[in-house]
């Protein structure tokens, strides 16, 4: 039998080998960094909320009024209301993995110095929880009730607009966010929805945050809600107050500093051994919040 002898491969033949292998893992790689990307963006929601679970039927808590309301998108919204005596009203925005309910507490320590006290209720959160479901997916349709960003302003538009019917005017508002709630918080600040702005443990946007926890991921790619307090701070005129932990493993020291840094009148207090759940539990700085929001 004939053997046909195949000619030795060139060294321009092993390059043009070579590099058609290499093109190969680059395009494989590009793709499945695609995917990644593509799933983060379509599930980062899963992680930006993050409702712990409630008895949504529960009664309110001692001493507080159970409002409901209707969101702009015809949502049904709820917030606690704890009646004050000064004729100041503290707007509170809650953290992620926190309820209105969970804060009823500090609203009571509010009120005995005066203020009256609103803890609102996010959609999918609490009370708000009932039909809502767990994930509203970017750019496809989903149930209303489900927590985003836009949505979490409307919540907290029906409830100040609720306030202003019944009389309460912006220059009595203090509003009042702690973590996720810092977002909201702000960007009612930036509607003139209030007199005052308190931010507790405070992120610049979840942008940077997805930069900070995830590096290797483009947060601007990923992050459709964002939050963008750092953006939307020079130009809030109104006495900002800024308070963050130095032991905080949540949201970095850093971006609290930052963003107090960004407005034009902000007071910021740094918490020594302040974690992410504990900066209330230091007498002197929850007296000059209080100091700053009675003032």
């Amino acid at each position: 039998m004939d053997h046909v002898l195949e000619a030795p491969e060139t060294a321009g033949q092993r390059r043009i080998r070579r590099l058609k292998r290499f093109a190969r893992g680059v395009l494989v790689l590009a793709f499945t960094y695609g995917v990644v990307v593509l799933a983060a963006r379509v599930l980062h929601r899963y992680v930006l909320y993050q409702p712990p679970e409630q008895d949504v039927a529960a009664p309110a808590p001692a001493g507080a009024t159970l409002l409901t309301l209707q969101a702009s998108d015809e949502v049904t919204v709820h917030a606690l209301e704890l009646a004050g005596s000064s004729g100041r009203v503290v707007v509170h925005f809650h953290g992620n993995a926190e309820t209105a309910d969970q804060n009823a507490t500090l609203g009571r320590l509010l009120q005995k110095h005066g203020l009256g006290v609103v803890l609102v209720e996010y959609r999918g959160y609490g009370r708000s929880a009932a039909g809502a479901q767990r994930l509203a997916l970017p750019g496809l349709s989903a149930a209303p009730a489900a927590p985003h960003e836009a949505g979490l302003y409307a919540d907290a538009e029906a409830v100040l607009a609720d306030l202003a019917a019944r009389g309460t005017r912006p220059e009595n508002i203090v509003l009042w966010g702690q973590s996720l709630g810092t977002g909201v918080a702000t960007e009612m600040a930036r509607r003139g929805r209030g007199e005052r702005l308190v931010l507790v443990a405070p992120f610049t946007s979840t942008v940077a945050m997805a930069q900070a926890s995830v590096p290797f991921l483009p947060g601007a790619l990923v992050m459709t809600d964002t939050f963008d307090s750092l953006s939307k701070a020079p130009a809030l005129t109104m006495p900002v107050y800024v308070v963050h932990g130095d032991s905080d493993t949540v949201i970095p020291l850093e971006q609290g500093k930052r963003l107090a840094a960004a407005f034009p009148h902000a007071e910021f207090r740094e918490v020594p051994l302040g974690t992410h759940v504990n900066l209330y539990k230091n007498t002197t700085t929850f007296d000059a919040l209080v100091a700053f929001a009675t003032k």
